[in-house]
């Protein structure tokens, strides 16, 4: 049986991504190397493409060293002379390099995937997104303790400096539309405003939760023409300007004229468990013939981008800390993480592209990532043949091991892991926490007096 690798000539060999090269071909690196001025004088062992693509392949095997990440990129290539750089070889490559190529190709590939046929992927003609942020733990250091700050806590902080990363994610596919990072010193919200001014537009409704509800981040995303639907607390005072038919009311939040939904949602569960929680919900959508309970059903899809941050910091990484050790190294190597769940992203919305009433939702990422690694230490699909195939390798083991349809569940909050035996033996039964089938309900509430 003989089998036919088809790669990069010479040097330029482990220079690769396995299949996800299609979306990340060699044309895109070379054109952000050329912009940012990163083309080598000379042809080294590494030539900046193929560090570009080593960056991105760290960010496919997070839990390994940069050699050994070199020996996945090279493991398919039996017969070709490639390089055996040391490890300090691979520093200074990715030194040379530095940030703005990774930079400038995030900006290339970040955006809502998908099609307007797309399920979930548009409501009433809105590309749905939702807005939050999350936190990164990076190496400790001197170098990045002058920049990233240890999180806060009851036993002296974290053990390791922190990133803070908020972004802006496309509910139906769950791609990246915009992101940002940075120290903890600034909040979700500074980070938030200057992500609305350069993401944002009309056509868009953003979803995000009671850390979003202040008036300069309500006035910021309002500014850029995007409809907004955000949680409030729910002791907030909001004034009755106007109701309307279905118990919402009109109001106003500093300049921004708003719809205020104030709703009781009751979850019952299998094991006759009852739970009722109020919800006060904001929204520009002023028009009265959308129903209060339509908007709040949409509310839910915000969950996603929690989703899209499990998958970072869990299915990617593992919960690892990322590897570099200067903030310039960090910066290089998140947004090297950012591309990579990106262009997995994008081969599972190719996927669902191929049934217009599969939702992306039950697109495995999982199956994609590992699919992806195997591709890679395969050497395999990076080049397209005569006939461009959207699905690809990975598309079609997502599509083999689609999850099941989503079903409302729920699961108490509990101590999954206890730190300590005293812990364990403290938390009352509260570290097992199974979930239950559940059902819905949803009351409009009039205006408090």
């Amino acid at each position: 049986m003989t089998r036919v690798i088809e790669v990069a000539a010479g040097r330029f060999a482990p220079g690769h991504l396995g299949e996800p090269t299609r979306i990340i071909p060699f044309e895109m690196v070379d054109a952000v190397l050329a912009e940012t001025g990163k083309f080598e004088q000379r042809v080294r062992d590494l030539p900046a493409r193929v560090v570009v693509y080593l960056l991105l392949a760290a960010g496919l095997f997070e839990g390994l060293g940069w050699r050994k990440v070199w020996g996945r990129l090279v493991a398919g290539l039996a017969g070709l002379e490639v390089a055996d750089p040391s490890g300090a070889a691979l520093w200074q490559a990715r030194l040379r390099l530095g940030v703005a190529p990774l930079r400038a190709l995030f900006e290339l590939l970040r955006g809502a995937s998908g099609a307007p046929s797309t399920r979930g992927v548009f409501w009433r003609r809105l590309l749905v997104i939702a807005l939050d942020g999350s936190t990164l733990t990076c190496a400790d250091g001197t170098k990045n303790l002058r920049r990233f700050l240890k999180g806060a806590g009851n036993h002296g902080g974290t053990g390791y400096p922190q990133v803070r990363l908020v972004a802006l994610v496309a509910c139906g596919t769950r791609t990246l539309v915009d992101a940002m990072f940075g120290p903890t010193s600034a909040g979700e919200t500074a980070y938030a405003a200057t992500l609305a001014a350069r993401a944002l537009h009309t056509g868009m409704i953003v979803l995000a939760d009671r850390g979003f509800a202040g008036t300069p981040t309500i006035k910021a995303i309002a500014t850029t023409g995007a409809d907004l639907l955000i949680r409030v607390t729910g002791n907030r005072q909001l004034p009755v300007l106007r109701t309307l038919p279905d118990g919402s009311w009109i109001s106003r939040i500093g300049p921004v004229e708003l719809r205020v939904i104030r709703c009781e949602i009751t979850v019952t569960t299998t094991d006759g468990t009852r739970r009722t929680e109020h919800y006060l919900l904001v929204t520009t959508v002023l028009d009265p013939s959308v129903p209060a309970a339509e908007l709040i059903r949409l509310y839910h899809d915000r969950w996603e981008v929690e989703t899209a941050f499990l998958e970072l910091k869990s299915t990617i990484l593992g919960g690892a800390v990322l590897r570099s050790r200067t903030p310039d190294g960090v910066e290089q190597e998140i947004y090297a993480l950012l591309v990579t769940y990106q262009a997995i992203r994008i081969a599972i919305a190719n996927a669902a592209l191929s049934d217009p009433a599969l939702d992306p939702d039950r697109g495995s990422f999982t199956t994609a990532l590992q699919t992806a690694r195997d591709q890679v230490i395969k050497a395999a699909g990076v080049i397209d043949g005569e006939t461009v195939d959207l699905v690809g390798v990975i598309g079609c083991a997502v599509l083999a091991d689609l999850l099941p349809d989503r079903r409302l569940r729920i699961s108490p909050r509990v101590v999954k892991r206890a730190i300590s035996n005293y812990a364990a033996s403290t938390a009352k039964g509260r570290l097992h926490g199974p979930s239950h089938k559940a059902t819905l309900s949803v009351d409009i509430l009039a205006p408090t007096p």
